[in-house]
């Protein structure tokens, strides 16, 4: 019976330590476990958690490989913009006139909408950026002005961010579709459109329906193919630089039920003027000259006129607002547009690689080695983009301390039951967030780079060593 009793104790006490186990000893054995599997024989991973309170190390493997982040780049992007445009930050389109108006009502000169870099203007997402909304507010005041008609152009000026759209380091597939969407000084519905298609049977071409909104200006060609079920959208827009021609090229399966793919708007500025020259004239106000962009105008050699009798001022949402969707549904272009007024609001040309030097020497005040923040862009979109998992982490525990960190945490979108931010590029899967461990707040981040085999499978791999962080 003692035996029997001693065997009892003994066998409580070894599950009594495998209970207890630390926290750091189980993620060493999935990180290993994870390390060791097939789809990760010719990858590189990195995994670091931290303290969110303290900035203490919980666990670390390969902390300082500089790796491609996808898109948790976003949390980096967004926790700088909040430091240093402030949580209240909203942009400030100007909008108004150059010339004079006649007792007739008719203004002999030109309505220009001049963008300050907002990323939401005619975006659905928001009920006081929705295009109709703006276009009306936009009606009205050259009403109230008594604007009756424009001998005239209607002007969008997006000069302000300058002539380079596309960030070094995309890739050709990305940016004729809307997440490859360019940056604008003046954007407009989240510069992108929708295709519609007319599918039919495998193997057989997809044609063109119509677009939404009409793109007049473009011409589209479809190489698209039906697919079989269960393939997915593997549809592409593809729009060489200063074409007219729009390719689609792919597969397209034929069980998808959106059938349409969104594809980025090449010129922006042009279709904000477009579609309000569209709208004064459906309202009966005659505009003589055809709608510009600065775009168009240096095209032409001509420069794009500065407003003289400003009109009104459209307010953009909250930077809190704009991060909340950004982070929400990975908006790339929002995060351009930020990254690029981080630069300017520092005084300096707001590009891209500013707004990178300044993030850079902004962390670097902090400690951070900027060789550790190796990025050229501000969404991830880029796999040039490298950063160690430490520093990801680091810059997150750093926000914690934050009067603004609520916003920041509520605009990480929830996975596996954890607030995080996702990233995936070609062979990288990527995730930075936040989790309680036995009352233990923790910030992470775990990178695989160039694994083989499917994304969903790794997905779950990589979710089983995040489990490790909510398992008492």
């Amino acid at each position: 019976m003692r035996i029997k009793q001693i065997w009892l104790v003994s066998l409580f006490l070894i599950s009594g330590q495998t209970f207890a186990q630390p926290l750091e000893q189980k993620l060493h054995s999935a990180f290993n476990r994870l390390q060791a599997d097939s789809q990760c024989r010719y990858a590189s991973v990195s995994l670091t958690v931290l303290d969110a309170k303290t900035g203490e190390t919980v666990f670390a493997a390969n902390p300082n490989m500089g790796l491609a982040t996808a898109s948790t780049l976003k949390t980096i992007t967004t926790i700088t913009a909040f430091n240093l445009l402030g949580k209240d930050f909203q942009y400030q389109t100007q909008f108004g006139y150059i010339g004079s108006i006649g007792p007739d009502g008719t203004l002999t000169g030109d309505v220009i909408i001049k963008g300050s870099g907002d990323p939401t203007l005619g975006s659905w997402r928001y009920e006081n950026t929705h295009e109709d909304h703006v276009l009306s507010l936009m009606v009205a005041t050259l009403r109230k002005a008594g604007i009756k008609n424009i001998n005239g152009r209607i002007i969008g000026d997006d000069s302000i961010f300058g002539t380079q759209a596309i960030p070094d380091g995309w890739i050709w597939e990305d940016i004729g579709n809307y997440y490859g969407a360019g940056t604008s000084g003046l954007c407009w519905r989240e510069n992108q459109f929708d295709i519609k298609l007319k599918t039919g049977s495998v193997g057989s071409p997809i044609s063109i329906s119509h677009e939404v909104s009409a793109v007049p200006y473009l011409n589209f060609k479809s190489e698209l193919i039906n697919a079989p079920a269960n393939t997915g959208d593997n549809a592409y827009a593809y729009l060489p630089v200063n074409g007219k021609t729009m390719y689609l090229r792919g597969t397209y399966a034929i069980d998808q039920t959106k059938k349409s793919i969104s594809a980025a708007l090449p010129d922006p500025a042009y279709d904000a003027a477009l579609r309000l020259s569209d709208t004064l004239k459906s309202l009966g106000i005659l505009i003589t000259g055809e709608p510009e962009s600065t775009t168009s105008l240096i095209a032409k050699g001509l420069q794009t006129p500065q407003i003289v009798t400003n009109l009104t001022t459209i307010p953009s949402p909250y930077l809190s607002q704009i991060v909340y969707w950004l982070n929400q549904k990975s908006i790339n272009l929002y995060a351009e547009q930020v990254l690029k007024t981080i630069a300017w609001k520092a005084g300096k040309e707001p590009s891209t690689a500013n707004g990178v030097e300044v993030e850079q020497n902004f962390w670097k005040a902090k400690g951070i080695d900027p060789r550790s923040l190796n990025i050229v862009d501000g969404s991830g979109l880029s796999p040039g983009t490298r950063v160690t998992t430490l520093t990801m982490a680091t810059i997150l525990q750093s926000a914690k301390k934050e009067n603004w960190f609520p916003d920041f945490y509520e605009s990480l979108p929830t996975y596996n039951n954890m607030k995080m931010k996702s990233g995936s590029i070609l062979n990288v899967l990527t995730y930075a967030g936040y989790q309680t461990h036995n009352g233990r707040e923790l910030c992470f981040s775990i990178m695989v780079n160039n694994y083989n085999g499917s994304g969903r499978s790794m997905k779950e791999k990589i979710f089983r060593i995040l489990d490790e962080l909510k398992t008492p």
